[in-house]
């Protein structure tokens, strides 16, 4: 037996990065892009390595570019420390695990680095995969939280629950982490959304902007866990500002809903150091005529595109900029 799992890149319209905060945010997965598992039975565990795994080059220029865009790990080590984390959740709750081993491989075309929650899509898709082989069933809220714990435990990487959640579940997601539901619960309030409530979207991305989340965040958690004003406030501003964007998609007013996803990224810019090419994204878009936003942590930006003359223009203006820019597809 072939089992074969996905998952999907997730955009976030509009709160965060409150959801790391005790926020609120909505995000949705969109499928011009993937990350998808095989896995089958063999006589050994083993993990077989992706084309981002490679060790062999054409120059020493093809290997400083890949170490730029991609690091100096693939993501073996995600299907590595899912499959540990996946052994310790079981034995944690009980469940026995059959004997039997299984080669795994992963394959992704979703933009690395960029804020699309590439490699959450790799450990979700991993995790669904393990769950189908050994007959484990595991809650979605449950799942989120251990498809965070990879990366927060195994792997020392700060993540927030928003992707995690929103590739759980697919589709249109309203999410609130409100601190008491979390400590109460272990895991906050997820709302599906109708998906005809989404309004006509696009997403750019710019593959040399790539920059880990948790280079982004470390600054902002430290001063936030020390209780700064100035930060406390925006996340708490970001939590009103989902809750606005949620209401005005409701009565299908995007151009309100424009407004406040362009605040959502001023806020962000007063807050947070962001490089000039990532601010020039976000100019780019808004002197063509669309709204616009990070769509992660940077590096891929999301906004309203109302029409397909502003997208002409979008796409000609990015083009430019060695910008891609897609209509996203909603899952």
């Amino acid at each position: 037996m072939i089992i074969r799992t996905h998952a999907f890149p997730r955009a976030a319209l509009i709160g965060n990065p409150s959801d790391g905060y005790f926020g609120k945010t909505i995000a949705f997965t969109f499928g011009n892009f993937r990350a998808e598992t095989t896995l089958y039975e063999s006589p050994e565990l083993a993990i077989q390595p992706s084309t981002r795994d490679e060790s062999v080059f054409p120059s020493i220029d093809a290997l400083a570019d890949d170490v730029r865009l991609y690091g100096y790990y693939g993501g073996i080590r995600l299907l590595k420390a899912a499959i540990k984390r996946f052994h310790d959740h079981c034995r944690e709750c009980g469940h026995a695990l059959h004997d039997r081993n299984f080669t795994i491989r992963y394959c992704s075309n979703i933009p690395h680095l960029v804020g699309l929650a590439g490699s959450s899509a790799i450990i979700t898709s991993c995790l669904r995969a393990l769950m189908q082989f050994y007959g484990v069933d595991i809650p979605r809220p449950h799942l989120a939280n251990l498809i965070r714990s990879v990366e927060n435990n195994e792997l020392g990487i700060a993540a927030g629950l928003q992707d995690r959640v929103a590739q759980v579940y697919q589709g249109l997601v309203y999410m609130d982490f409100d601190r008491a539901t979390m400590e109460r619960q272990g895991f906050g309030r997820y709302e599906p959304l109708d998906p005809a409530l989404m309004p006509p979207l696009y997403i750019a991305y710019r593959h040399d902007l790539s920059e880990g989340s948790e280079v982004f965040h470390n600054r902002i958690r430290e001063r936030f866990e020390r209780g700064e004003p100035e930060v406390v406030a925006a996340m708490r501003r970001w939590a009103e500002l989902t809750d606005l964007a949620r209401t005005a998609m409701e009565q299908r007013d995007y151009a309100e809903l424009g407004r406040l996803m362009d605040a959502n990224f001023d806020l962000r810019a007063r807050l947070y150091r962001l490089s000039e090419g990532n601010l020039r994204m976000v100019e780019t878009a808004r002197a063509a005529g669309a709204s616009a936003k990070f769509s992660g942590s940077g590096g891929a930006i999301i906004g309203i595109c109302p029409t397909e003359e502003v997208f002409g223009r979008l796409r000609q203006a990015f083009d430019a900029q060695r910008v891609s820019v897609v209509r996203p597809q909603l899952v």
